[in-house]
């Protein structure tokens, strides 16, 4: 079984969208959504068939609290603003049934603007995957008892999802699922700059590896918004 884990904060206008997606799916998963303290009525879309936990803001702390509920082999943790494939839970099932050896992995990204910033990014997003780099918007999936072996999500405010990559990377062999992708917003980039972003992320990156604290690297993040 998959446990599908999805933290959340304010997003009751996307939530209910990935929810239906998952609930329609053939193959049954646990979905545990982790609402980080919503005032706008999120922790309210949890339907039957969902499990709602509350956990302190913070994708990394809200990830740490639904894992250790989840009773799946398998875990997925989606972003809430995802717009999740038909077939994708069939899709990573079959994957890590037909390779053993694999231990994880990630589906291909898309961005859901139409403008060129967005086009730019399907491509950007599919060359650093290539080069074994990728992020919790496409969908990180893994074998619970690697999950357990490398330490788990880290409780961080901010490159969470970066840290953990970096050590399941190292573990073993992972997928990247082609078919189907897997779509998230592009409402992060509206209205700003392209380099601007891009020297954002730069920045970011290297006070990570400076071992900046995760708290200044989320204000810097949070600040440029």
């Amino acid at each position: 079984m998959i446990s599908v884990i999805i933290p959340a904060l304010n997003e009751a206008d996307r939530l209910s969208g990935l929810l239906r997606a998952l609930l329609d799916e053939p193959e049954k998963a646990e979905i545990i959504v982790v609402d980080g303290g919503s005032a706008d009525g999120t922790a309210d879309l949890a339907a039957p068939g969902v499990r709602l936990v509350h956990a302190p803001a913070g994708r990394g702390r809200q990830i740490c609290a639904g894992t250790a509920l989840a009773r799946g082999e398998i875990l997925l943790f989606l972003h809430a603003d995802t717009r999740f494939p038909p077939g994708g839970l069939h899709a990573i099932e079959r994957a890590l049934a037909l390779d053993p050896a694999a231990i994880g992995g990630n589906f291909r990204l898309l961005f859901d603007g139409a403008d060129g910033f967005s086009r730019w990014l399907n491509g950007f997003y599919a060359w650093i995957r290539a080069h074994g780099v990728y992020y919790g918007d496409s969908g990180i999936f893994v074998r619970r008892s690697v999950h357990d072996r490398i330490g788990g999500m880290p409780p961080a405010a901010l490159m969470e999802d970066f840290d953990f990559t970096r050590r399941l990377e190292r573990r073993g062999k992972t997928l990247c699922l082609d078919q189907p992708p897997l779509t998230t917003s592009s409402r992060r980039f509206s209205g700003r700059n392209p380099a601007a972003i891009v020297g954002e992320w730069l920045l970011i990156h290297i006070l990570y590896y400076l071992r900046v604290p995760p708290e200044i690297l989320a204000w810097l993040y949070t600040k440029e918004r």
